[in-house]
């Protein structure tokens, strides 16, 4: 039986967990993860959208963040949309410090998009899709670097707005705020 977790620390988990459920998830199945025996129900993870620094802060504190990586290193599928991005990459441009799991041989720069006013939704071409998406863009990141493992699978306006490298996945774009389910089905099937 297939369990998913959406970490649940800050940020827009609900919708993921909603999504998930609407994808064909009994909602038993669908697991909010908030500190590492959470984490260890679960067969694959998804990061949400949020605030990097204030969820970074709270990863470390519980220890999520180290059971995380060691989880992703050993097989299970993580898919982390905008925020989630972010902290998976193994780089954020112009931000040393800032605190990432270094998942995903990509560096993103944040806000690439522009601010929260200039948040906006716009149809996304992504691999493996036959119809676009509707990608929901607010202070999203772009991967401005892929390592040679790393595979593009969406840009929007020339910017890499979704990748794939093995069993781990990264999003610019929120799917979890349209009606649409594809993503997470297809993440599922992983």
């Amino acid at each position: 039986m297939l369990r998913v977790g959406v970490l649940g620390v800050q940020g827009d988990f609900e919708k993921h967990m909603l999504a998930l459920r609407r994808a064909g998830l009994a909602a038993k199945d669908v697991v909010e993860v908030r500190l590492v025996e959470h984490l260890n129900k679960v067969d694959r993870l998804i990061l949400p959208g949020g605030e990097s620094t204030t969820v970074g802060l709270l990863l470390e504190r519980y220890g999520l963040g180290h059971a995380i990586v060691e989880r992703a290193e050993a097989g299970m599928p993580v898919w982390g949309t905008c925020m989630g991005m972010i902290l998976m990459a193994r780089e954020v441009a112009g931000r040393p410090n800032q605190y990432r799991l270094g998942l995903l041989d990509v560096t993103v720069e944040r806000n690439a998009f522009g601010a929260q006013v200039h948040s906006f939704e716009a149809p996304v071409s992504v691999e493996g899709f036959d119809q676009r998406l509707t990608g929901v863009f607010i202070r999203s990141p772009v991967v401005s670097q892929m390592g040679p493992g790393v595979k593009a699978l969406a840009k929007l306006e020339g910017k890499i707005v979704a990748v794939r490298q093995g069993s781990l996945v990264g999003t610019s774009f929120h799917p979890e705020l349209t009606d649409d389910t594809r993503l997470h089905e297809w993440f599922l099937k992983l």
